[in-house]
């Protein structure tokens, strides 16, 4: 069968076997970046402070979310262990081979999103280690920032252009520096503030065991709403690679090292993990009488130039690192997959660092004020149908079955040509659970007042929204396709 050049390309291909080199401790360090990041330590701390649950509470609901991901993500990346297809791909098997390029784009515009965000992000941590060493914050202000702000943003930006730029074998070497440097430094920074607070940090971690006064949304739950509430928030954090995970198990030997480096990596990082940032929360508080979110501002708050240096490394590090799993590789692939024969690895990777950088450098004065949360809620909502449609028809429909040529193949007799290149079904179950899902995040668009008001005592939004939709994508499709 022969292969379209409006389906096909080499980044698009299915992975050679001698590229299949990634083992578990590859597919360890994507968990791990995507655990650690700037934004990864802030979500742990505040959910054991706003979530009025005693700590044994929140750790649980932290270790089954855990498990759970590893069990959505071991579902989503076998396919592509299999048979080294990347997302977009994998998707014109539910969708259509044209159908796919919709679900693509919406994954790659949350993407891109992120990509901003997280730059940002990593930029905070090379302006910190600037002021340390020349002891000045900067002048200026153009869009809310100052121009070492500003320099640190470029360099970030130009730094991730040039790791992509290299290929997916320096990313991959880039992951597993990244991974056990910021442990090592996360380490260091809890025995560094465990040092300064003495005794008080064990009466401050006891203080958040016992649980307090809910804020921060989780008002009104109760016990086992703020538990599922926990729950959800971490799943829909992991949910964008939770979809695209394809795009990094088609480069793993086998299913087994997949699993292993799943629950290793998801499991086995979020207890560590949330463990080291419980007791460094504890100890801001002891310390500087006050908790304090951002990793870079409490290194910044313990006054050491050697810790200052090292962590802003570490934190730069991570950063990009996440970046490059989450919001990089996935719109690269996702924008190729649009126009194959025009747009390859490469050339998606600089739309999307160009979109990533408008994005960035309107955080503070823009996005920030605009409310973020809202905004990505509703693009993971429209997404979240996709992976329940994905996993259903090829589980449970395909029975497993798949073939990869007919996935390039624009002809109308293409197994996966379906309805002029689009599966009307899996097509109409998306929009109808997708509305339901964005309907969690804005309860007022519900036609049926019982929906509206249900989703509204639950707070409109949450974390709610990817498991409804995930869930009510492959019910949909399920009970659309066996008619």
């Amino acid at each position: 069968m022969s292969r379209s050049k409006k389906l096909y390309n080499s980044d698009l291909a299915p992975t050679p076997k001698g590229r299949k080199n990634w083992g578990w401790f590859e597919i360890f360090n994507v968990w791990a970046n995507d655990v650690q990041s700037l934004f990864g330590y802030t979500l742990a701390a505040s959910l054991f402070l706003a979530s009025g649950l005693n700590g044994w509470a929140v750790f649980l609901a932290l270790i089954l979310a855990g498990f759970f991901i590893m069990w959505l993500v071991n579902l989503s990346g076998k396919p592509s262990v299999k048979h080294g297809i990347p997302y977009p791909v994998f998707a014109r098997v539910s969708m259509g081979v044209f159908g796919a390029n919709f679900p693509a784009m919406a994954r790659g515009l949350v993407a891109m999103f992120w990509y901003g965000a997280q730059t940002y992000a990593a930029s905070t941590a090379v302006a910190l280690l600037i002021t340390s060493l020349t002891g000045s914050s900067g002048s200026g202000s153009f869009l809310g920032m100052t121009n070492i702000m500003w320099i640190s943003f470029i360099f970030v930006s130009g730094f991730q252009i040039y790791l992509f730029w290299q290929g997916i074998d320096l990313i991959r070497r880039f992951l597993n520096f990244a991974g056990p440097a910021v442990y090592v430094v996360m380490l260091i920074l809890m025995l560094v503030i465990w040092t300064k607070a003495g005794g008080g940090l064990l009466s401050e971690v006891g203080n958040i065991f016992s649980g307090g006064e809910r804020s921060g949304g989780f008002e009104g739950l109760g016990s086992f709403g703020a538990f599922l509430a926990v729950f959800s928030i971490m799943v829909g954090y992991f949910a964008a690679v939770v979809i695209n995970f394809g795009d990094f198990a088609r480069f793993v030997k086998n299913e087994d090292e997949m699993k292993k480096g799943n629950l290793w990596g998801l499991v086995g990082n979020v207890v560590f993990f949330s463990f080291i940032t419980l007791m460094i929360t504890g100890g801001t508080i002891a310390v500087f009488g006050e908790y304090v979110a951002q990793p870079t501002e409490m290194v910044a708050k313990v006054d050491s130039m050697l810790l200052t240096v090292v962590a802003a490394f570490a934190f730069f590090s991570a950063t990009v690192g996440i970046n490059m799993v989450a919001n990089f590789i996935p719109p690269a692939y996702d924008l190729s997959n649009l126009m194959p024969s025009k747009i390859n690895f490469r050339t998606g990777g600089l739309i999307t660092a160009a979109c990533g950088f408008v994005i960035g450098g309107m955080w503070v004065s823009v996005i920030t004020q605009m409310g973020m949360f809202p905004f990505v809620n509703t693009l993971g909502a429209i997404l979240a149908p996709v992976f329940g449609i994905m996993i259903v028809d090829y589980y449970i429909i395909k029975k497993e079955k798949l073939d990869v040529e007919a996935l390039f193949s624009d002809k109308p007799r293409g197994k996966y040509y379906y309805q002029n290149g689009f599966n009307q079904k899996g097509m109409l179950a998306w929009i109808i659970s997708g509305y339901i899902a964005v309907g969690t995040v804005w309860p007022n668009i519900l036609i049926t007042d019982g929906l509206t008001n249900f989703f509204s005592s639950l707070g409109g939004g949450g974390g709610y929204a990817w498991i409804i939709g995930a869930s009510l994508g492959a019910v949909i499709h399920l009970a659309i396709s066996k008619k």
